[in-house]
């Protein structure tokens, strides 16, 4: 009967395989490289974004912290002072979601760091998207490295969960990002874009989505993509949007970069016109480097 159950909430999702790039994807490939060169070029606005989005800076708590200590960091957080045009979510586990909402500013929203992929029932152990919004949270990551890696969560069953939660009003932070030996191979472009397509077969309205570029061999190991590798792979992942979705969707989506950020690296990597902000692992669990990386929307702003 459970059985059943789950099937009937995976639909069409095993054995879909995406054969290769379509030539809408092949096109969007070579007119980064081309608005690149471009944008080498030319002098700077008042604020380096390409996007008209709002910069979005993003806590991932991962599986971290206790009663006490996550106390310490709210109180850090409420007390620290923010820069007003950043929009600042923080996602603690679980069990300490209703804690943070409660005592957390509203400054600050709340997201999970998962979601099930439809309505609730008989699924041991996991938590749905109606059972996120009674407690308030408003957003949910979905598609991190640790839950495709490690988890093995795929491609379109994470697109699905994350059609479902926007169909509940629970926005997403979208992430993608290639592993070390698929940069190495020349391959990180494919793998975000075929990340994207799952994504977009099951999204229809970008409005509610965050894009999170995080280069797996970045996260939690100290090392960094540089901002200018960063900025290449966000530029190119704007592009696709505008190729494959809409231009409108390209300028309004956030593409926010992941991967070992911190309170000594994110100025420089603020400063790159396509990365609109951050989704942050261990530095958020520290208030102050955390508030500074929020701060770093200021790095936006260069001289006319």
């Amino acid at each position: 009967m459970a059985a059943t159950t789950v099937a009937s909430q995976l639909p069409h999702f095993v054995g879909l395989r995406r054969a290769g790039p379509s030539k809408a994807e092949m096109f969007s490939h070579s007119a980064v490289h081309f608005r690149l060169d471009q944008s080498s070029k030319a002098s700077r606005a008042v604020v380096a974004m390409a996007g008209s989005g709002k910069f979005f800076v993003g806590g991932n708590w991962k599986c971290n912290g206790s009663k006490e200590s996550i106390s310490k960091l709210v109180s850090d957080l409420n007390a620290a002072t923010l820069e007003s045009d950043v929009d600042v979510v923080v996602a603690p586990p679980f069990v300490y979601i209703e804690q943070v909402k409660n005592s957390l500013t509203d400054r600050i929203e709340v997201s999970a760091q998962n979601v099930w992929i439809g309505k609730g029932g008989a699924f041991t152990g996991e938590i749905s998207a109606e059972q996120l919004l009674d407690i308030g949270c408003k957003w949910v990551i979905l598609g991190h490295s640790e839950r495709r890696h490690i988890i093995g969560e795929d491609d379109q069953f994470i697109g699905k969960k994350a059609a479902y939660a926007l169909s509940q009003n629970l926005k997403v932070i979208a992430c993608i990002g290639e592993l070390l030996e698929e940069r190495e191979a020349g391959k990180t472009f494919d793998v975000c874009f075929k990340q994207m397509k799952a994504f977009a077969d099951s999204i229809t309205n970008w409005q509610d989505v965050v894009i999170a570029y995080e280069p797996v061999w970045a996260i939690g190991t100290g090392k960094v993509a540089t901002p200018q590798q960063a900025q290449e792979v966000h530029a190119a992942v704007r592009d696709w949007l505008k190729t494959n979705i809409s231009p409108e969707a390209a300028s309004a989506t956030r593409i926010i970069y992941g991967g070992s950020v911190n309170g000594g690296n994110c100025a420089e990597l603020a400063k790159q016109e396509d990365i609109d902000g951050f989704l942050v692992g261990g530095a958020s669990l520290k208030g102050p480097e955390f508030a500074t990386i929020i701060n770093s929307v200021t790095s936006k702003k260069v001289a006319a």
